[in-house]
């Protein structure tokens, strides 16, 4: 699996259970399972939920699912 493949099943499961539409950015850091401290990580690449939030946009709100939150933060992060 690419580094790009496993970055965006992480975050699709670290959003499992997460209410949606999510409409803004501390929401959507609210739904991951350690807020801002929630790891990905595949091989040497290590991010985390903050981090991979300051490549979001205001006007990426509202997201209606942990799949479009994935392919947009691998999408902006060039994976």
């Amino acid at each position: 699996m690419s580094v790009r493949e496993t970055i965006k099943n992480q975050i699709i499961g670290a959003l499992e259970g997460a209410k949606f539409p999510i409409a803004t950015p501390e929401a959507l850091l609210a739904a991951f399972p350690a807020g801002a401290d929630t790891k990905c990580k595949a091989g040497d690449l290590e991010v985390t939920a903050g981090e991979a939030g300051k490549l979001l946009t205001a006007g990426d709100f509202p997201f209606t699912s942990a799949e479009q939150v994935a392919e947009t933060i691998v999408s902006r992060a060039g994976l």
